[in-house]
C-alpha cells in the first residue's frame, strides 16, 4: 500500500517574523507556563524564530499563534506525539515555517487532521499520513483569539478592549487603540486612586480597565500549568 499524497492547496504566503516575546510572554498568550513553552520549543512543536543577541530564544507573533494551536489541539484531546507527526507532515508537504497556523486543523479521536476544501485528511499517522476521514468538528479561531488577548480571550469571550498587535509595543498586549500595556493598566487599577489616574492620564476607564483586570487575572493562572 502506497502512502496517499497530500492534496493540492493554494500557496500559503508567509511573512517575516513579527513581534518579540520571551517564553513567559508566549505562555501568557498561549495559556500555558513559560516552562511548557520552552519544552514545546525543544521538542519541535513551536519555533523561536526571532533573532536576539541578548536572549537565546526569542519568539515571534507567528510562534505564539503556533503555541495557541498546540494548546487548542491538546485541549480537544490530541496527544503531543500526533501533533508532532502532523507538524512534520504539513511542513514536508507545504514547506511552511509555521505549518499549524494557516491550516484548518481538527481533532479526530486523539489524531490531528487537516481540512482541505470539503475533505478531511489525517496527518498524524506515522505509516500512512494523508488518508481521508469523514466526520469532523469546527476548528478553533486561533487568529481571532490571539488578536483579542490570546488564551484569556478564548476563556473570556466577552473581552473587548485587549489587543495584541505585533507592530505595536513589539506585540505586548495593550488596551485596544492605545500603546498602554494591559498589564500596567491592571496593576495600576489595583492601587489607591489607580482608576482615577488611568482616566486622567491615559483616558482609560470603565470597561477597558475591567477587561485589563480580567485578562491579567487569567494570565496569572497559566504559569503554574504544565502541558
Amino acid at each position: 500500500m502506497s502512502d496517499p499524497s497530500p492534496p493540492a492547496r493554494a500557496e500559503a504566503r508567509e511573512i517575516a517574523p513579527r513581534g518579540h516575546y520571551l517564553a513567559f510572554e508566549v505562555g501568557r498568550l498561549a495559556g500555558v507556563s513559560g516552562q511548557t513553552i520552552g519544552q514545546w520549543k525543544r521538542n519541535g512543536y513551536i519555533r523561536a524564530s526571532q533573532k536576539s543577541r541578548s536572549y537565546p530564544n526569542v519568539y515571534s507573533y507567528q510562534d505564539v499563534a503556533e503555541a495557541m494551536v498546540v494548546h487548542h489541539l491538546l485541549d480537544q484531546g490530541a496527544d503531543l506525539l500526533n501533533i508532532g507527526r502532523a507538524i512534520d507532515a504539513l511542513r514536508d508537504a507545504y514547506g511552511l515555517n509555521w505549518p499549524l497556523s494557516p491550516s484548518d486543523l481538527v481533532v479526530y479521536g486523539d489524531d490531528v487532521a487537516v481540512r482541505e476544501g470539503r475533505t478531511l485528511f489525517d496527518v498524524s499517522q506515522k505509516q500512512y499520513p494523508w488518508h481521508t476521514l469523514i466526520a469532523f468538528r469546527a476548528a478553533p479561531q486561533v487568529a481571532v483569539d490571539l488578536r483579542r488577548g490570546g488564551w484569556a480571550a478564548h476563556q473570556h469571550p466577552k473581552l473587548r478592549y485587549i489587543e495584541v498587535n505585533p507592530n505595536r509595543l513589539s506585540g505586548r498586549p495593550a488596551i485596544r487603540g492605545t500603546r498602554v500595556p494591559a498589564e500596567d493598566v491592571a496593576l495600576l487599577a489595583a492601587e489607591p486612586k489607580g482608576r482615577a489616574l488611568l482616566k486622567r492620564d491615559y483616558g482609560i476607564s470603565g470597561r477597558a480597565v475591567d477587561d485589563a483586570i480580567v485578562w491579567w487575572r487569567a494570565v496569572q493562572t497559566y504559569e503554574p500549568l504544565a502541558a
